[in-house]
């Protein structure tokens, strides 16, 4: 019998500064330096390569921005943190309400260092240890097993940490951190008391409704005390300043709504020096389970993912479209809105003090802040509002009863709804699918539309890409269908529309993505006006073609003129996107849901999230105070360099080598049928070691030779907010069969020439640009194959790694005839003669590349 591997502790740690929750170990010191070097790597762009939204260094000044009031302010350079606008800005933040810290009662600070905090003499408390704090998130089956382990032969005979699942759950209910208890309120329609006992009065009218909430400032001062956030953490607005002096828009409070608002609060002496504290607040209704009855949600989201369930009334199918029925649901939220927001209203007046994530005492005031709902506005009678988009007009706002906050100025844009799933998957999508029917008829539309599957379907694949095996005809959709969707939609519809139609569908592309970047400069937001207004004029095509007939008035469609004034207002939309709450749903209600007995589960889902929230605050505690460094290792065997390595764009090759190929050059060259891969492999060596010579020459390759079939690549992806430090890594791969499937070629971007910008400055690997120009209608550069002009076939030359930038997405220029009904994506990289450098294939392709 083979004797057993021995457990192997790990024994080098990371302590990244960026990132402290990070403490992965490994078992050498390659492993840790290799996880540095791909995971928390601050990367360094070329010239060439900064996006042009990004700001460049610049002197430190202060420039008349025409944002209302200008107290005296200071200038001050940015820090790196994950919500810093780029590298080498400069700001201006506001110096009256300016966050300056306190003790903890309340008087101003001179020095520069937080008041020292005294650490816990037990720990661990009210666990026994690390170990059991530890195992706080298993189940008490693994205690059973525990138990069994050390109970048997050779065990130990030492009992589990806890005895059942009842001490683990008393354990846990008893931290004191985070510690911020439900509550609920009773709301009940006003005329209920008179028509008790009357047979015909609604069911929903007599009923009553729990609303579970709790208390937000406890939430808020939870949150703002949580030393994770101390890298991420503004305690005043600022004015964030890039090229040319430009204003640069990105995190909330960078924007002009935090500084109007300081600069009102500043008009009262008492608040000078206090830090304001916006209450971001979004809402959002979720469904369980759809076949088993009142399984919905309403939750209320807000800051950093705390929440809250409120009530949502039922009543019979009869009385669903009973106005009094839906005014009573919508005055009950604004009215369970009112009652749960009261405890912060004395400190939206008065600033109290509470504890920051650097440390440092404050004095907080707060504010309503904008609120992130799927709220379609314009101007119309109540009736068409409510029969159209569900408005009720004569509804007072729970703004209505706190200081300066105002409903109609504080809804958000919502890139999820409003232009994702809003204008491109009911508007554009279903507009396309009404132009053929109304143009070819039936019969002739739905080819047509299969045609349109099968090309989106022929799309090759690509890393993160969504593939879709069936086209795009699905009946249940979601955020992600959408956005997988609109990455090979245009290509798919290029010749089988009219080009205005293209055009049309390009415009809107350009405005989505620009909105989805993490920062916007002054010189984005003329660009983003400017495909809104290519956009508007070239959506009449719909109009000419009786596709909408009496014209385009339709409330989503009307939002994105006000994204520029929102943006300036709130900053980039991606912080405010209703995909942010949607996201939270799977933690807060489903999962917790599906842990339920599914009898009463609201009560059972509210202790799950509330136990969860207390170990996640107690972790963050323990970290702040280091006892969750390494137990077994002493200080100096902890790795303590904490330099982070500042690199170019890179491409490594994958850790294991391919097995099939052989080892020696020729005959690689005839397993691959590329015979003269040793005279290309020679030159290319030979230039690399002489490059300055006049003549060509190839060395001789003789030795072992490996082949790889995969590489990462690791670039900046300024907006990409699920990056390390704004970093992304691609997987590209080349090889002989993908997943015991056909072959998998990949394409890249290699670079050609640093001093052009965008696209005009890279290749793309075998293939040659079609003019100089991009397309007219889709917005996409055309290459097609790079051959050789006597014999005809590919040019083959072999290029240096670092020359690698990250994959390239091509799609082919289909036409207008149809493609074979055989086309396999996996073939569809050799059957075309042109193709589009798909743009839209993610944001990193569309910042770096364009």
């Amino acid at each position: 019998m083979p004797q057993r591997p021995t457990y192997r502790p790990r024994k080098f740690f990371c302590t990244n500064p960026i990132n402290a929750q990070c403490r992965k170990g490994f078992l050498t010191h390659a492993g840790l330096a290799n996880h540095r070097n791909t995971v928390h790597t601050n990367l360094v762009l070329p010239p060439s390569r900064i996006p042009q939204h990004q700001p460049q260094p610049t002197e430190h000044h202060h420039f008349d921005n025409n944002v209302g009031q200008q107290p005296d302010t200071d200038v001050d350079s940015r820090s790196d943190s994950n919500n810093a606008p780029p590298l080498n800005a400069y700001f201006v933040r506001h110096s009256v309400i300016d966050g300056t810290p306190c003790d903890m009662d309340g008087n101003d600070l001179d020095g520069s260092q937080p008041l020292p905090h005294e650490k816990p003499k037990s720990p661990w408390h009210p666990f026994s240890n690390r170990g059991h704090f530890s195992l706080a998130d298993f189940f008490d089956e693994l205690m059973h097993i525990w138990a069994e382990v050390n109970g048997s032969e050779g065990g130990s005979g030492k009992p589990p940490p806890y005895a059942n699942k009842k001490d683990l759950y008393d354990t846990i209910d008893a931290i004191d951190q985070g510690d911020v208890p439900w509550q609920s309120l009773t709301v009940q329609h006003g005329d209920a008391n008179s028509l008790t006992g009357d047979p015909s009065a609604p069911q929903w009218k007599l009923a009553e409704y729990d609303v579970w909430f709790r208390d937000p400032r406890m939430l808020l001062r939870n949150q703002l005390s949580n030393p994770d956030f101390k890298d991420g953490f503004d305690h005043a607005p600022r004015q964030v300043y890039g090229n040319n002096h430009e204003r640069v828009f990105g995190d909330f409070m960078s924007g002009n709504w935090a500084w109007n608002q300081c600069n009102e609060l500043s008009e009262d002496p008492e608040c000078h020096g206090a830090m304001f504290v916006p209450v971001i607040l979004g809402s959002d209704k979720t469904t369980v389970s759809v076949a088993t009855g009142n399984n919905e949600y309403y939750l209320l989201y807000i800051s950093n993912g705390n929440i809250w369930f409120l009530a949502i009334p039922k009543s019979d199918r009869e009385h669903q479209n009973d106005q009094e029925f839906r005014d009573f649901r919508c005055h009950l939220f604004h009215r369970s809105l009112k009652a749960i927001l009261s405890s912060l209203q004395p400190a939206m007046t008065t600033p109290e003090v509470t504890l920051c994530p650097d440390g440092h005492y404050r004095r907080a005031i707060y504010g309503l802040g904008p609120y992130i709902a799927d709220y379609p506005e314009d101007t119309y009678a109540w009736k068409v509002l409510w029969d159209n988009w569900g408005i009720v007009d004569d509804i007072m706002p729970f703004t209505a009863s706190f200081p300066q906050a105002n409903i109609h100025e504080l809804l958000s844009p919502d890139l999820l709804h409003q232009v994702i799933k809003g204008l491109f998957k009911d508007h554009l999508v279903t507009w396309v699918e009404k132009y053929l029917a109304k143009t070819f008829g039936t019969s002739k539309a739905a080819a047509t539309m299969a045609e349109i599957d099968r090309r989106v379907s022929a799309a090759p694949s690509f890393p993160g890409l969504r593939r879709f095996p069936e086209g795009r005809h699905f009946k249940q959709w979601t955020g992600n269908d959408s956005k997988a969707l609109m990455k090979v939609f245009l290509p798919a519809i290029t010749g089988l529309v009219p080009d205005q139609m293209v055009r049309a569908i390009s415009a809107f592309m350009e405005f989505c993505y620009l909105t989805r970047r993490s920062t916007l400069s002054e010189a984005d937001l003329d660009a983003l006006d400017d495909a809104l207004a290519r956009f508007h004029k070239e959506r009449n095509i719909f109009i000419d073609s009786g596709v909408m007939p009496d014209g385009i008035s339709l409330p989503r469609q009307h939002a994105l003129t006000h994204y520029q004034t929102l943006i300036e207002l709130y900053g980039a939309p991606n912080g405010l996107c209703s995909s942010i709450t949607e996201s939270k749903h799977i933690k807060t209600v489903k999962k917790p849901w599906r842990r339920s007995s599914r009898h009463l589960p609201l009560g059972q889902m509210l202790l799950i999230n509330q136990r969860l929230n207390k170990l996640a605050a107690f972790k963050s505690h323990l970290a702040a105070h280091g006892f969750l460094n390494p137990a077994s290792l002493e200080p100096a065997d902890i790795d303590q360099d904490t330099e982070l390595t500042r690199i170019q764009a890179s491409v490594e090759l994958a850790q294991t080598r391919a097995m099939e190929y052989p080892h020696r050059l020729p005959k690689i060259a005839a397993f691959i049928n590329c015979l003269n891969l040793p005279e290309l492999v020679g030159r290319f060596l030979y230039n690399q070691r002489n490059p300055n010579a006049s003549i060509q020459a190839a060395d001789i390759v003789d030795g072992r030779v490996d082949v790889f079939n995969s590489a990462v690549a690791t670039f900046h992806a300024p907006s990409d907010i699920c990056g390390v430090n704004t970093m992304q890594r691609q997987h590209i791969h080349s090889c002989r069969s993908w997943y015991n499937g056909p072959a998998r070629h990949d394409c890249v971007f290699a670079e050609k020439d640093p001093s052009l910008p965008g696209f005009q400055g890279l290749y793309v690997a075998q293939f040659a640009p079609i003019g100089n120009e991009p397309c007219k209608s889709t917005g996409m550069w055309m290459v097609e194959p790079e051959l050789d002009d006597d014999s005809g076939e590919r040019l083959v030359s072999v290029i240096h790694l670092d020359s690698i930038m990250c994959a390239a997405h091509l799609i082919g220029v289909y036409g207008s005839q149809d493609i074979p009904h055989h086309l396999k994506h996996t073939d569809s990289l050799v059957a075309f003669s042109a193709y589009y450098v798909n743009k839209f294939s993610d944001y990193h392709a569309y910042e770096i590349a364009y």
